[in-house]
């Protein structure tokens, strides 16, 4: 036993999501019992590559008494995991509701009906959600990106046709969530993507201003120069900008 740097997770906190498995390249955490669990002391070096990825902030790294870390127990036990196929990605574990999923749209047949048609949705990748979306996610890649705060949908009735539309989203509360752990995720899927532009769409509440703020500084942590654009919704559904 050594004295050293290592990964701890509340298990009170943890609801069993699956996201900071992929995050582990030795693969040192899985899901046991329906919570995310330190396998063994061995396969985790200490660096932490999966803090960032709890949205419950249930894994920290402490420095206690510990087994030393075995570079080479952890690639066997890789290759172990490799030859009985158990799968590190969130989309095959954890909590159903964050699975990566993306679909193409599937429009009905012409409306021939007297009633009115239903509206059509244009979402077309899940989760939404940015304390769940995984920077890595297929449908960041070469796309618009629009950023919103989840009151607008409510407040906005042509939300689908003018920001969902052709457009990957992920929704935030500014005013409930960690601005900070928002700046964090954003710079790393603009960093890991090719974002061709980002719409901001925000209310005109003061409590919205924070997300703007936060995308900006996140495209500059970037170091990519990517078209921005801000649109503000009025609590009554009027369109600002």
């Amino acid at each position: 036993m050594v004295k050293r740097k290592i990964v701890e997770i509340d298990g009170e906190k943890s609801t069993g999501c699956g996201l900071c498995i992929p995050a582990c390249p030795e693969g040192a955490i899985q899901l046991v019992d329906g919570k995310a669990r330190l396998i063994s002391d061995i396969y985790c070096d200490g660096l932490g590559a999966c803090l960032g990825e709890c949205p419950e902030d249930a894994i920290t790294i402490i420095e206690q008494e510990a087994e030393a870390f075995d570079e080479e127990a952890m690639k066997l036990h890789l290759l172990e995991m490799e030859e009985k196929q158990i799968p590190p990605a969130p989309e095959f574990s954890g909590c159903p509701g964050s699975r990566v999923m993306e679909w193409k749209s599937e429009r009905e047949a012409p409306w021939s009906g007297k009633e009115v048609p239903p509206v059509q949705s244009e979402l077309r990748q899940w989760p939404v959600q940015l304390m769940l979306v995984n920077p890595e996610a297929q449908y960041f890649e070469n796309a618009d990106l629009a950023i919103v705060a989840d009151c607008v949908p409510f407040a906005y009735a042509s939300f689908h046709q003018d920001f969902l539309k052709d457009t990957s989203i992920v929704v935030g509360c500014p005013k409930l969530d960690d601005l900070g752990f928002y700046q964090q995720k954003l710079a790393q899927i603009f960093s890991m993507n090719n974002i061709k532009s980002v719409t901001t769409v925000i209310m005109e509440v003061p409590c919205c201003a924070g997300l703007s703020h936060a995308v900006q500084q996140a495209i500059a942590e970037s170091g990519k120069d990517i078209p921005y654009e801000k649109v503000v919704i009025g609590i009554k559904g009027n369109r600002h900008s």
